[in-house]
Formats: C-alpha cells, sequence, structure tokens
C-alpha cells in the first residue's frame, strides 16, 4: 500500500492553501478588472466576483488534493495565479489612463 511521506502532504497542502488562494486573487481581481472595462459598476463586480471566489477556491482545493501530478497542480495554480495578476494590473491601468 501507498504510504504519502509527510513532505509529500505538507506540499500537497500548501498547493492546495496558498496555491489556491494566489489563483482565487488572480481570478477575482482580473474578473472585476474586466467587469469595470466591460461597464459594470465596480460594487456590483466586486461581489459577483467574491461569490464566485468561493467556488473557483472550493474547486481548486479539492483538485490539488486529487490530482496525480503534484508538479501539475504547482504549475497551474503559480503560472495561472501570476498570469491573472499580470494581465488584471495591466487592464487597471489601461482602464485609469
Amino acid at each position: 500500500m501507498f504510504k504519502p511521506s509527510h513532505v509529500s502532504v505538507i506540499n500537497r497542502v500548501s498547493a492546495a492553501l496558498f496555491g489556491g488562494y494566489a489563483f482565487t486573487w488572480g481570478f477575482t481581481a482580473l474578473f472585476i478588472a474586466g467587469s469595470v472595462g466591460l461597464g459594470i459598476d465596480f460594487h456590483e463586480a466586486e461581489t459577483a466576483a467574491m461569490l464566485l471566489a468561493f467556488i473557483v477556491y472550493l474547486g481548486l482545493f479539492i483538485w490539488a488534493f486529487a490530482a496525480a501530478n503534484l508538479y501539475r497542480v504547482w504549475k497551474v495554480l503559480g503560472g495561472g495565479a501570476v498570469f491573472m495578476v499580470a494581465a488584471a494590473w495591466g487592464l487597471q491601468h489601461y482602464l485609469v489612463s
């Protein structure tokens, strides 16, 4: 029977908690910036993003434990977070200027 090492368990928990949080943060920032760019009121976009963030985080949290390849989990969560935060930052600067 397979017994995961403590390092493997800590790595999955870290991916689920921190990677999922970073990805969800990027998703929320990009969703709000995109919605405001489309003409939706900021507070409505913020409320909708926060409601969706619960579902996104829960899905990512479960996926981090269910995925067979932990490297792919970190790659998707970290890469997605960096991409979405950078896209949201760029979009916000475009909308403000």
